[in-house]
């Protein structure tokens, strides 16, 4: 079973039976609804969404079906064509669309592909909406537009320039500092769109590019899940050639991975907590990021008179909180940034924009910038439970257990210990209880996993 509906999209596995893979059928009847749910929720006749994919290989399909799809329900599309997800979300807002459509499985291997669904401010629709989008596809309530009242379709190439020339804009991006110290990067974009959209970024900021992975053909030469074990050809790539750093990111370009000089990783985790250590020192305010994150964040928060907030896991959740914490920084410790300046969504590009500012103005390496950073290791595990098992009741049982120290209880149980944290969350699909831990070491991390796994048995 390979077809994911969620209430933020539907992704799965082309090809194969209807209802089973992402078929063709699927994505029709996906985007119909989708369309469908706009036309009902806006009260306007001319409705227009922007839509854009990654480099994956079905994209030029799926993008002909989800196009032809829209101009059938009279909606008009302008297509970005190859895009960013952070691209397709900031030119909603430009174009003033009604919503967007972006066509990516992010880090998924190359047989997925996933429709994400965009309102009009270019960010993920809300919960609500996804459950009343996958009602309507379950009914097949959708009502297509006559002949003379099809919809529109237009391409739009200059997506990418629009979106550098926002973020070269932003006060906090200084690109005289960044110029003036002449860096290398070596890129890793892992053969998408990150190939055709950071090195344009790059350039205006006065760095030398070197290419790997760079062709937009959907070939992943790798895992693209920006993780260690995944990325031994860049770190070896920036030793040799010099470089001051390396840069990763996934299909779609939402998140970013870094590399020190040394051919060592920065930490997925650390993306986040050096922009924010930056943005911050120059205006205290609130950091935001999911509670499976690294307290790296809190620490540096807190020692800029800054506050720290968490929210369940989840894009759209992070968000919600940013709004209502007026965030000055927030993100997910996945390598997503989301500067709110620009807007709300994971952003790679003005993730670079921002890293390169902080690493000029400090005048330092990046193994020298991630040494001024607490050090902190993560564990993550799980336990496969019988399908019979209450794991909700299980989760109370351990709140109850470990009821004098810090708990959250806002997406499963978070237990946070004075020198570590340990954060249970059930899944949605399986009997399973996830199991994230942090510590001062590898080995304490995963020891503390261990511990939960033996406490969780023993109240079975």
């Amino acid at each position: 079973m390979s077809l994911i509906k969620s209430i933020s999209g539907i992704r799965g596995t082309i090809g194969g039976k209807v209802d089973d893979n992402l078929t063709p059928v699927d994505v029709v009847k996906f985007t119909a609804a989708f369309g469908t749910w706009l036309q009902k929720n806006k009260n306007k006749k001319d409705l227009t969404l922007v839509i854009g994919r990654d480099a994956r290989i079905s994209g030029a399909m799926v993008n002909s079906l989800v196009t032809a799809t829209l101009q059938g329900l009279g909606i008009n599309v302008i297509d970005l064509e190859l895009s960013t997800t952070p691209t397709v979300e900031v030119m909603v807002t430009e174009l003033n669309a009604d919503g967007g459509i972006i066509l990516t499985a992010s880090h998924n291997p190359k047989q997925w592909n996933a429709l994400k669904l965009l309102n009009e401010k270019g960010e993920f629709i809300t919960g609500k909406d996804g459950a009343e989008v996958l009602e309507i596809a379950e009914k097949e309530d959708f009502n297509f537009a006559e002949v003379d009242d099809l919809g529109k379709y237009e391409t739009k190439t200059d997506a990418f320039d629009i979106h550098i020339e926002k973020i070269l804009n932003l006060p906090m991006v200084d690109a005289e500092a960044v110029k003036s110290k002449k860096i290398k990067v070596v890129l890793d974009a892992v053969n998408s769109t990150g190939g055709i959209s950071i090195p344009p970024l790059l350039e205006k900021l006065g760095c030398e590019v070197v290419k790997l992975y760079c062709e937009p053909n959907g070939q992943f030469p790798h895992n693209p899940e920006p993780l260690k074990e995944h990325l031994t050809d860049i770190c070896e790539l920036v030793k040799k050639e010099n470089a001051d750093l390396g840069i990763v990111v996934d299909p779609d370009v939402d998140r970013l991975a870094l590399i020190d000089e040394n051919g060592e990783m920065f930490g997925e985790e650390y993306t986040l907590v050096a922009v924010a250590d930056y943005l911050l020192r120059h205006k205290k305010g609130v950091a935001v990021s999911n509670l499976s994150s690294s307290r790296a964040l809190r620490d540096v928060a807190r020692n800029l008179d800054s506050e720290y907030f968490a929210s369940a896991v989840g894009e759209v959740n992070v968000v919600t909180l940013m709004k209502e914490k007026n965030a000055v920084i927030g993100g997910e410790g996945n390598g997503g940034i989301i500067y709110p300046d620009l807007h709300y969504g994971r952003d790679s590009l003005v993730g670079v924009a921002l890293f390169l500012t902080h690493l000029a103005k400090e005048n330092k390496t990046v193994s020298e910038l991630r040494a001024t950073y607490p050090a902190y290791y993560m564990g993550k595990k799980k336990i496969e439970l019988t399908p019979e098992i209450d794991v909700d009741a299980l989760l109370v049982k351990m709140q109850e257990e470990y009821k004098d120290e810090e708990i959250s209880t806002i997406d499963g149980v978070k237990i946070d210990f004075p020198e570590n944290w340990v954060h249970l969350r059930k899944s949605n699909t399986e009997p399973i209880i996830r199991i994230y831990t942090e510590a001062f070491s590898q080995q304490e991390a995963d020891e503390l996993a261990d511990k939960m796994i033996e406490k969780i048995k023993s109240l079975i």
